[in-house]
């Protein structure tokens, strides 16, 4: 709780070793309250965590030893090299024999050969490669991804991806992932929990959750406005929602339902019909009655934040 605020509302989460583990939901949800929690950062008002095996109320100092932290912030110091970064992190760590670690993690991350140039040079998927090479230098059994891959291009997000698959693979370390991205806990999580306004609403693999919604989305908009008794008057509709000047159809097959609602509206301005089958994104509507982003406002791109900042350094 923050005040009289509650961020995080009686969760329930048991991640196995080994495994990745997502967070998915809007900005404000609580996934980044729940990492501070986990991490000892923020204290815990009610309830238990452990996290690598140590009570993280009790033991916090020996959870944040076990633990690596990739935060959507840039952590980076641009004006040092890989490896000068890399010992940065030694020393915070207090890591004594840390130099066959740090040239391991530079080659299999392909940073070898750019070891010693300033980290400003740097195209942004090295800086992301760098940052896990960080957190990963401790050798910890948990990390924590926190929104890794917001404000990074398709190309370059999807590169992420790829990076953390190999890591969880190659190091056999757990994985905490957070996101509001539907594709990238598709793709990337063995189990997931949706969050909204501080507590779960759905938790289970990626394919669990996409086979309890047992019917498709069907999103109108029109250019006049509809009476929403005549949508629910077509057969096959189960249930109808407004998002502004939106509609948003659960029906039992979008391929029964299009003729009989084109026949419908036939007078009404169709202007846009978007078909959706199960999936995550769908889950969250279900579960909370609006997309996932659906007035979260804009994402912060804190890259875009700390370059400007930097250059008004220089």
């Amino acid at each position: 709780m923050y005040g009289k605020f509650t961020a995080v509302d009686h969760v329930d989460m048991r991640v196995p070793a080994g495994s990745v583990f997502g967070l998915l939901g809007p900005n404000g949800a609580g996934k980044t309250t729940i990492i501070k929690l986990l991490t000892g950062l923020s204290d815990i008002t009610e309830g238990e965590a452990t996290v690598a095996g140590f009570d993280v109320r009790k033991d916090p100092m020996h959870v944040k030893r076990n633990v690596g932290w990739v935060a959507a912030e840039v952590i980076l110091d641009d004006d040092f090299s890989a490896w000068e970064n890399l010992w940065l992190q030694a020393k915070l760590q207090r890591l004594t024999d840390w130099k066959g670690r740090a040239d391991a993690l530079l080659a299999y991350f392909d940073l070898t050969d750019r070891r010693k140039d300033k980290v400003s040079t740097y195209s942004t998927g090295m800086r992301k490669k760098l940052e896990i090479g960080l957190a990963l230098l401790h050798q910890p059994q948990v990390i924590f991804m926190d929104e890794p891959t917001i404000g990074l291009d398709p190309n370059t997000r999807r590169m992420l991806w790829e990076l953390i698959e190999g890591v969880h693979t190659e190091f056999g370390i757990s994985v905490l992932l957070t996101s509001h991205y539907i594709e990238e806990a598709d793709r990337l999580c063995d189990t997931v929990s949706i969050i909204d306004h501080g507590k779960f609403v759905a938790s289970g693999t990626p394919d669990e959750l996409k086979s309890k919604v047992r019917a498709d989305i069907l999103e109108v908009e029109t250019t006049e406005s509809v009476d929403e008794a005549k949508l629910r008057s077509i057969p096959g509709v189960s249930e109808v929602r407004s998002q502004g000047k939106t509609w948003i159809l659960k029906v039992s097959s979008a391929e029964e339902v299009l003729p009989a609602l084109l026949a419908t509206l036939r007078n009404d301005g169709i202007r846009r019909i978007n078909v959706e089958k199960p999936s995550l994104e769908t889950v969250f509507l279900e579960r909370t009655g609006r997309r996932l982003g659906a007035g979260a406002g804009e994402t912060t791109d804190y890259r875009k934040f700390y370059a400007q900042m930097r250059r008004a350094r220089q």
